[in-house]
């Protein structure tokens, strides 16, 4: 198992495959299992390089709170570790969140972003007393899967697991503040993909990708915040063509083509 000592953590790291780069983020209280089924649908045309993050799967948890602002940094000093001056970004969730805040702060670091999932600010969950719409966030719709994952993996033993859902919850109604408006300034390819049962509603979904400049939304029927593993085989197909469509797009622009008829050439 390789590991990388960033931000005073060993946090856990697969690189795998051969190809353009893309980076997979995960989710909050999830592990790169999460992504696995992509992950792997990607790795014959591209280097995967993919870590998780503190108090997550293999990577031992901080002392602390969560935050946003310390995600993007680890996500940068992981970048650096690997030698990747950018990557394509796909991110899950927390993952997502990441990745918006990636391409709208360090757009250099980010050739193509797909987002699932994410959201720009906690008021999607603000429904007062009990929140179902939190319950499913943390995993507890599918407790027999993420828990089962935490307590084979953790460093920190299946009990630290409360204490990294209690630090979720609190990251989770407290952050992210991201300005809709804000996000007219990306300018690489972005995919917003969100389940039309998602925690994060599709009207959410489609603020996010009408207001970044010619980004594309995909609302997955029938799926929930889980899509992923709901709609494994999909959800893949749909990143990889689009990874690729992206990066077509990135060569033609490079050739002074327009990208369709990079499509039309590589056909």
């Amino acid at each position: 198992m390789t590991y990388f000592r960033i931000g005073g953590v060993d946090l856990y790291s697969e690189v795998v495959g051969v190809g353009e780069p893309v980076l997979m983020l995960h989710g909050g209280y999830c592990s790169l299992e999460s992504l696995r089924a992509p992950s792997d649908a990607l790795v014959p045309d591209h280097r995967v390089f993919a870590f998780e993050r503190p108090g997550h799967g293999r990577s031992a948890d901080i002392d602390g709170d969560y935050g946003y602002a310390r995600m993007v940094a680890d996500t940068l000093a992981y970048l650096d570790a690997v030698g990747l001056e950018s990557a394509h970004v796909v991110g899950y969730s927390d993952g997502g969140i990441i990745g918006l805040l990636l391409a709208l702060d360090h757009p250099q670091r980010v050739r193509s972003l797909v987002a699932i999932s994410a959201n720009l600010d906690p008021s999607v969950f603000e429904k007062g007393g009990d929140d179902p719409v939190l319950d499913a966030l943390a995993g507890v719709e599918r407790p027999d899967v993420e828990r089962m994952h935490y307590e084979r993996l953790s460093p920190d033993g299946p009990e630290h697991a409360d204490v990294v859902l209690a630090k979720l919850f609190r990251l989770w109604t407290s952050e992210p503040h991201i300005d809709p408006a804000d996000l007219a300034r990306i300018d690489v390819p972005v995919l917003i993909m969100s389940g039309d049962r998602d925690s994060i509603r599709p009207g959410h979904s489609l603020k996010i990708a009408a207001s970044i400049p010619g980004a594309q939304l995909c609302v997955v029927p029938g799926t929930s915040h889980h899509l992923v593993a709901e709609r494994p085989e999909l959800i893949s197909t749909l990143i990889g063509d689009f990874v690729r469509q992206a990066r077509a797009g990135s060569r033609a622009r490079a050739d002074g083509r327009l990208p369709e008829q990079a499509e039309s050439r590589a056909e």
